[in-house]
């Protein structure tokens, strides 16, 4: 059998990197973070370090050479993070290098001794077990010998390996290379590529792992966020098909659909896709469900893109659906937002955020098909097809509405996301005897026997009704499905 070691590693306790490079930075080792500015590099670097004091109990040293350390200090306290206070207990140096380029000297004489002899000092004060050099390229600002900066680079990183500390240096993106001093040729451990890019008005952050000798990790590009809780990273391309299968069944929350789903309802931990022209009661049908989990004690995040919440109850009060007690008693979340205020991966992302620390067993995305206005066809059905992964990875039963244009071919969705999803019901209107009269079938429902019947409902004080089965009248189509 073939030997396999895997390579020591230190996590960086920041949400998602762990997993995308499998369980952290490499231990005893340097990693490189590169980016333009404003990427997040600083925050990475400072997350990485202050994590590792906080919940790995080991001390570390921030050298920064850009900004000083009441500057930092200022920055970082507005995520939460309080150097001043580890600085008093101990466990943290946080030291400013001021380096004026007028006062270097290109010589052969030229060297980091006075660096070195400052970081041991640091290092020998806190028994510092992680370091970060933020921006290294500053202390190389000023010379133009490539001789003097190549050799002076392997030094440096040779001196913080033979220490054994788990380093990260941060560096400025280059036109023609990753840095602007090929900082990668002599990090030949791990180096983070962090990008922030502006598409159409809409900014998005990305992660890539460009090398990680010795082990293995997440290739793909991933959004990341910076807010006040920080900077997390959300660690998924697709998390594949390994989620489990619920034989649990859950209430709609109309008694007669249930009785179309062989009598018991959508099954736990599924996909529920409910789709329709506007005006058919998609999210009505929705917020049944909602409330019927709300009523079994069961938390609920509802994500909104195309009205508020407030707006919402009240809606739903007319037609009997009462959701404030449920928000007021915590088992009822609301996140509502317009599309066009971020790109798909940050949606993506801040769901992924919420359900995580909400932690509810029905999440309803309404609707889907507004994700459009920020993304193609094809971006939005690999965004959907993340969130359902994850999703079912949580056992998380996940309602989706899908707004269908009037007139379009039936069993049709403008997302294109029908196959993704275990249940699908249509709803849709027929014009007869100038009335429009509503009717709702389950087009499918895997895993269950259910009916194949159109059956006509109705919008009342008592919520939506389905009426005795009978068949479809003659009409002229008005809405497709």
């Amino acid at each position: 059998m073939p030997f396999h070691q895997e390579l020591a590693k230190s996590p960086t306790g920041i949400q998602g990197l762990d997993e995308i490079t499998n369980g952290g930075l490499p231990k005893g080792r340097a990693t490189l973070v590169c980016g333009g500015a404003g990427s997040g590099k600083t925050l990475l670097a400072a997350s990485f370090l202050l994590n590792g004091i906080a919940k790995f109990g080991e001390p570390g040293v921030l050298m920064t050479f850009e900004e000083t350390d009441a500057e930092l200090a200022s920055e970082l306290a507005s995520l939460g993070y309080d150097l001043a206070g580890l600085v008093e207990q101990g466990k943290l140096v946080v030291d400013y290098v001021r380096v004026e380029r007028s006062e270097i000297e290109e010589t052969g004489e030229y060297d980091l001794e006075g660096l070195f002899v400052r970081l041991e000092h640091a290092i020998r004060s806190v028994g510092a077990k992680r370091i970060v050099l933020d921006t290294i390229e500053s202390l190389f600002a000023g010379l133009s010998n490539p001789g003097i900066l190549r050799a002076e680079l392997r030094r440096l990183f040779r001196w913080l390996k033979d220490k054994g500390l788990t380093s990260v240096v941060t560096g400025e993106r280059g036109e023609s290379a990753l840095t602007r001093q090929g900082l990668e040729e002599y990090v030949s451990d791990a180096v983070i590529l962090l990008d922030h890019r502006v598409q159409e008005q809409v900014s998005t952050r990305r992660l890539r792992i460009v090398k990680y000798r010795g082990s293995h990790h997440g290739t793909n590009e991933y959004p990341f966020l910076i807010d006040l809780d920080g900077l997390s990273v959300l660690p998924v391309t697709s998390l594949g098909l390994s989620h489990p299968a619920l034989k649990e069944r859950v209430s709609t929350g109309v008694a007669r659909l249930d009785e179309m789903l062989s009598g018991k309802g959508y099954y736990r931990g599924s996909t529920v896709l409910l789709s329709g022209t506007a005006g058919t009661g998609k999210t009505s049908l929705a917020a049944h469900f909602v409330a019927a989990a709300c009523r079994r004690g069961e938390r609920c995040s509802y994500f909104l893109f195309e009205e508020s919440p407030q707006q919402l109850m009240r809606n739903m009060n007319s037609i009997g659906i009462d959701l404030q007690p449920w928000v007021d008693r915590d088992l009822l979340h609301f996140h509502a937002d317009r599309p066009s205020r971020f790109g798909l991966e940050n949606h993506l992302a801040t769901m992924q955020r919420t359900v995580q620390t909400f932690k509810p067993e029905v999440t309803v995305i309404d609707p889907v098909t507004n994700l459009l206005t920020v993304g193609t066809h094809s971006d939005v059905r690999s965004m959907l097809t993340r969130v359902i992964d994850y999703l079912k990875r949580e056992s998380i039963t996940g309602v989706f509405t899908s707004l269908t244009p009037g007139r379009t071919e039936f069993e049709e969705t403008d997302a294109g996301i029908s196959s993704l999803m275990d249940t699908w019901i249509v709803l849709s209107t027929v014009e007869e005897q100038r009335k429009r009269r509503r009717w709702l079938s389950v087009l499918k429902s895997r895993g269950m026997a259910h009916s194949n019947r159109v059956r006509e409902y109705v919008l009342t004080d008592d919520g939506l009704q389905l009426l005795d089965d009978e068949p479809v009248p003659r009409g002229k189509a008005v809405a497709g499905v």
